[in-house]
């Protein structure tokens, strides 16, 4: 089952990545997917990143016990699991729940009305067309929102750090400075390009070839996320290997 699934998944994405039929057309699917996948989950990122970094900074300085250790070792790691795994991996998961559960249901809901059907007899290729402007947005927009996540996450840890009195401004900041090193920028941007495919080209795949009604969309919807989630797990450690070890 698992390699009818890859098969069947490959031949799609063959599909999705042929020549358009009319540039024009994919242009403004892009515009609109940029919008939905990226605007959209603006507010969410926001919230989730800076009680992220919150927590975070809570969470260090209530384990730092003793007197030898810096109390600017709160900034520094706030830093280093914000932009090393936090931001990147954590809302990519989010991300796969809201925006490929969007995804797997708005295809899905098409191909049980028909209208992929009606797309196909216009001679329209309806893989591409759906699919493809998903994809790319998500490519495109994805690096932007972690970004974003990033710097409000620790944003997030100064604010509840100065708020609390547990760490000064310039020990915060001076700890996000100290060590650091632009390749883990680098590093989680790239697995961010990664998780953007990934989450946009599997649920766009269950929804493809959902068949019966609205039961088996909802279903196809909980598919997606649960394998969307399991790829970004196991794509995060290979990347982490290759680049990091």
């Amino acid at each position: 089952m698992l390699f009818y699934h890859i098969g069947r998944y490959t031949i799609l994405m063959g599909r999705v990545f042929s020549r358009p039929e009319k540039w024009k057309l994919y242009r403004q699917q892009f515009a609109r997917e940029v919008m939905s996948i990226g605007l959209g989950s603006l507010g969410l990122v926001a919230l989730i990143s800076f009680f992220m970094g919150a927590v975070i900074t809570l969470q260090t300085a209530s384990n730092i016990d003793s007197p030898l250790i810096p109390l600017y070792t709160i900034g520094f790691t706030a830093r280093q699991s914000t932009i090393l795994e936090f931001s990147p991996t954590i809302i990519a998961l989010i991300l796969a729940g809201k925006v490929g559960s969007n995804i797997s249901s708005e295809i899905g809901s098409m191909r049980i009305t028909e209208q992929i059907d009606a797309l196909e007899i216009m001679g329209i290729n309806s893989a591409a067309y759906l699919v493809l402007p998903k994809i790319v947005a998500a490519i495109f927009i994805n690096p932007f929102l972690i970004i974003y996540s990033m710097f409000l996450s620790l944003f997030g840890g100064w604010f509840v750090g100065i708020a609390t009195g547990i760490v000064s401004s310039n020990q915060y900041i001076y700890g996000i400075q100290y060590d650091f090193d632009s390749f883990s920028v680098t590093y989680a941007l790239i697995k961010t390009v990664f998780f953007a495919f990934v989450i946009t080209s599997v649920p766009a795949y269950f929804g493809y070839y959902v068949r019966g009604g609205s039961l088996e969309v909802g279903k196809a919807s909980t598919q997606s996320f649960f394998y969307s989630a399991v790829l970004i797990l196991i794509i995060n450690y290979i990347i982490t290997q290759l680049l990091l070890i």
